[in-house]
């Protein structure tokens, strides 16, 4: 669960703040659009009761990917509007210009070379690099614009797979509605191959991207921060291209070889990453916040539970049990607002903020919002 950072007054204009509000209906009123638009599209190609029946299809499974997702960000939770930003882009915005882009280029070739070949051409070529580049175009967007809000390898993880996870999800609707018009059978056989057996594909590929944008925010070698994020890219567009090249190209035998041999390594492989990243988050928020014990701000225990996802699902537990939602929620809140002051003197020693930034001012409010609940918590 995210909780919002202590609040710091900044006095912006009315004007600015209306401005604001005005360009984020809007984008939100043209994403809707084209979300529609795409519905549309599959509704002409499928008929309204398969479009419906692929529409409840691939929605139903969404919820627990999400959930699981989200429990990779254990020491930082994200932002929800950043989250849900990420979803609806994947699923409204990038769905769009992919179905527009990729029926396009599989046109063209087709009248070409054939309609085998602009299918091929399609689902191989043009597919993996219109979609990894449309997943990935939020991720550089909060990659540059919410500095504070983008730390490492985890947070690309979790924001490539919210984005990977809205576009599956409407890809889906169109593969579960071609398969209802061929009967029951045909609807379930897709939607266990695609929602149990490869439903982690799209955010594995747009993971690599996220992976590069990780390390880039975590180094401060200029050719590190300039190049890994365009290998985290271009790595995310070759699986594509060889999980759908298997599919087409190959028939079910390469498919099923491809499954173990590549994709099953590859998440395994990623499962290690989330890991190793995990551990360095750990790290982080230990070092940081040790002259908050040296001083005497928090006492061993609470250090050390901070320190480790263990330690922090145990004093979640324990306040629960001691205090109910009310002393859970305090004990979560207070864990949210320890690793953003640690995240937070972090991007401060790496230099991340401009020097406008009022480094000071944003500390003290985390130290103090700390103190009250750290009041709350020890029941003074």
């Amino acid at each position: 669960m995210s909780y919002p950072a202590p609040t710091i007054v900044i006095r912006t204009s009315p004007q600015i703040s209306a401005i604001r509000l005005v360009l984020a209906i809007v984008a939100g009123l043209i994403a809707l659009l084209l979300g529609l638009l795409v519905l549309l599209l599959i509704g002409i190609e499928t008929g309204p009761v398969a479009l419906l029946l692929g529409l409840v299809t691939a929605t139903i499974p969404v919820p627990l990917y999400i959930v699981l997702v989200l429990w990779i960000d254990r020491y930082e939770a994200e932002p929800l509007w950043m989250l849900a930003t990420a979803f609806f882009w994947g699923a409204l915005i990038a769905t769009f210009f992919a179905f527009l882009l990729n029926t396009g280029t599989g046109l063209t070739v087709g009248m070409l070379a054939g309609k085998e070949a602009g299918e091929a051409f399609s689902a191989v070529i043009s597919a993996p690099f219109v979609e990894e580049t449309g997943k990935a175009l939020i991720l550089f967007i909060f990659f540059f614009w919410k500095k504070d809000e983008f730390d490492g390898v985890v947070d690309g993880i979790v924001y490539a797979s919210m984005s990977a996870l809205g576009f599956a999800m409407t890809e889906n609707i169109l593969y579960y509605g071609r398969a209802a018009l061929g009967g029951g059978g045909s609807l379930t056989l897709i939607f266990i191959i695609r929602g149990f057996f490869a439903p982690f594909s799209h955010p594995l590929f747009t993971s690599l991207t996220g992976i590069g944008l990780g390390l880039a925010r975590q180094s401060t070698n200029t050719v590190v921060k300039i190049f890994i994020p365009i290998v985290g890219l271009l790595m995310a567009i070759f699986m594509h291209s060889i999980w759908n090249g298997s599919a087409v190209l190959g028939g079910g035998g390469l498919f099923v070889l491809t499954y173990i041999l590549v994709m099953v390594p590859a998440f395994l492989i990623m499962l290690v990453v989330i890991s190793l990243a995990l551990r360095r988050e750990g790290q982080v928020v230990r070092e940081f916040l040790v002259v908050d014990l040296e001083r005497g701000f928090f006492t061993h225990d609470e250090y050390k539970q901070l320190g480790s996802i263990l330690g922090r699902m145990g004093s979640s537990f324990n306040a629960f049990s001691q205090a109910g939602v009310k002393g859970w929620r305090a004990r979560m809140r207070f864990n949210q607002l320890a690793s953003e002051l640690a995240f937070h003197r972090c991007r401060v020693a790496r230099g991340v903020y401009s020097a406008n930034h009022d480094v000071l001012e944003v500390e003290a409010a985390y130290l103090h919002a700390l103190q009250e609940l750290l009041n709350e918590l020890r029941g003074r």
